[in-house]
This record gives C-alpha cells, structure tokens and sequence, in this order.
C-alpha cells in the first residue's frame, strides 16, 4: 500500500519557461549548430551538477571576473558534450553572450497544485527529495508548496546528490515509511528512477514533451494528476 509519495523540483514540480533545451538549442542554430532539445534536456542536468560541485566549492560572487567566465566555458562546454556536440573555446565564448541575453523565469507547472491537493486530500505523505545546495524555503513560499510538503530533503542537507542512495534513505527516514510504501517521481532516469528503484522505492518518470518514449522499464506519465492511477 501506497504511503507516500516523493518528488524532485526541477522540471517535476518547477520548470523553466520557456524550456531551457529549447533556448540553447535555438542559440546553437543560430550559430549552424545543430542539436536536439531532447538531448539538451538530459544534459543540462548533468552539468548542474558540476555546477553545483563547482559554486559549493567556491561561490561565483567571489570568484573573479576572469574565474567566472572559465567558469562559465566549462559549463557550456559540458552541456553540449553531454548533448554530443564538440565545441572549442571560441565556439562557448560565442554562445555564453547570446544566452546571457535570453530571459526565463522558474514558474510552478500547471499540473503540481492539483495533483498535490488530490494527494493530501488522500492522506499520503509527501516529500521532496532535490539535487540543491541553496535555501529554497522562499521559492517554495512563492509557488505555494509549503502546506502541501510534509518534509524536505536536499543534497546541501545530505551532503550526497542523486542518485546516491544516501539522500533517497534520508527521506524514508524522515517520512518514517519503508520504501516499498512510497513512489518517487522525477523527470531524469538515471538520476531519480534509478537513484529510487536502488532503495527499493517505487518510481514514475515524469516525461512532459514526451522525450523519452523508448524508456519501458518504469511507468512514464505526462502529467502529475496521472500519479493518481498508481496510488490507488
């Protein structure tokens, strides 16, 4: 039986709009760079994590101006690796400006409120378990979350990142449920399905802009009012 119910933040419950893949994808074109936003999409994850690693170790405010911008070439660098794409120096210096010039907003996705309501309305517990090192309270506050979270774990808490078993045990802790009484869902594979599945943990990708058809081994759904169905 179903106890609870977990999720990720960032493109689960959040997203940026518009998609960042898509910015980066349109800038590349026009440099004559082709790639997919599907493939910038998984990416971009992984070079979060760097990022992560990088500013923990030494915050961008107080690095120097020429710090930042290797900094930066690093970043974008690992981005488009990541998506398949080789680029050189002089390519990432191309790009950094054109996407400092690009505007999106973090926005709650349409889908997160109800879902949560119809969640609580059912008594289950839900957490939040995210890839964050920052204090996200006021971000929470803004969109509304804090009366539907029961607890909060983030790997600046843990010390771990997903999908470090570390972080996913924590949560069960502090739900006090055992992993076969819980569905974590998250929008990466590796990251959170496979991260959650390692503790015992059910999971379900959330897969939005359907990117990830081939992905068969675990339930996909497209909105998170679908959650419902695998609660019952």
């Amino acid at each position: 039986m179903v106890k609870g119910v977990f999720f990720d933040f960032y493109n689960t419950l959040a997203a940026h709009h518009p998609p960042r893949e898509r910015v980066y994808a349109e800038v590349c074109r026009e440099l004559g760079i082709q790639v997919e936003p599907k493939r910038l999409f998984i990416s971009l994850s992984e070079a979060d994590l760097y990022m992560r690693q990088e500013t923990s170790r030494l915050p961008l405010n107080q690095r120097s101006d020429r710090e930042k911008l290797e900094f930066y070439v690093a970043y974008i660098t690992r981005v488009f690796a990541g998506a398949g794409v080789t680029i050189d120096r002089d390519t990432a210096l191309q790009i950094i400006p054109k996407l400092q010039k690009r505007r999106w907003e973090l926005k709650i996705c349409d889908d997160t409120l109800p879902a949560l309501e119809q969640l609580k309305a059912r008594g289950l517990t839900i957490g939040l378990i995210s890839n964050v090192i920052q204090d996200m309270e006021a971000t929470f506050a803004r969109f509304g979350l804090q009366p539907y979270l029961d607890f909060k774990v983030t790997s600046g808490e843990v010390g771990r990142d997903k999908p470090d078993p570390e972080i996913f045990l924590t949560a069960l802790k502090k739900a006090g449920l055992q992993p076969q009484e819980t569905i974590y869902v998250g929008d990466q594979y590796e990251i959170d399905i496979v991260g959650a599945r390692r503790v015992g943990m059910k999971a379900l990708l959330i897969d939005r802009n359907d990117y990830f058809p081939e992905i068969t081994d675990c339930p996909r759904i497209t909105d998170l009012t679908q959650i419902l169905q695998y609660v019952s």
